[in-house]
């Protein structure tokens, strides 16, 4: 069976915001940011090189969803962002000004620290060991 997970939706606040973050701090490219309406876009970004999923960027549109900007997951890690090297990309984003809430540490499985994006997501950057 050929299937895989294309988008996550991450809610956020504003377009622009979101897609400067990823783009510029992240260094995720930018795929498509298409008009869909006044106040509806279909933005989609993904790690530079990524033949996986991307992360749909949805602007929030009621109450509900602006109570879950930043908190998807109760406060959980919600991403895992694996990288083929660690302390290359872990370096690059505290220059870009990402804030890990941790110090790096090796796992059994790898070496991984939790930052947080522009909303108080948690996300893991994660080198697996081979």
């Amino acid at each position: 069976m050929g299937q895989n997970i294309g988008l996550l939706t991450l809610v956020v606040s504003e377009y622009d915001e979101a897609i400067e973050f990823y783009t510029q701090k992240m260094g995720f490219d930018l795929i498509e940011d298409t008009v869909l309406s006044e106040d509806k876009r279909w933005v989609v970004v993904k790690p530079k090189g990524s033949k996986g999923s991307g992360l749909l960027l949805a602007k929030v549109a009621n109450p509900l969803q602006e109570k879950s900007v930043g908190n998807q997951t109760g406060g959980r890690v919600f991403l895992f962002l694996n990288t083929d090297d660690f302390w290359r990309d872990y370096k690059i984003m505290i220059e870009k000004g990402i804030t890990f809430l941790e110090e790096p540490r090796e796992e059994a499985y790898g070496t991984v620290s939790v930052f947080e994006d522009l909303y108080g997501n948690k996300w893991d950057l994660l080198e697996l060991k081979k």
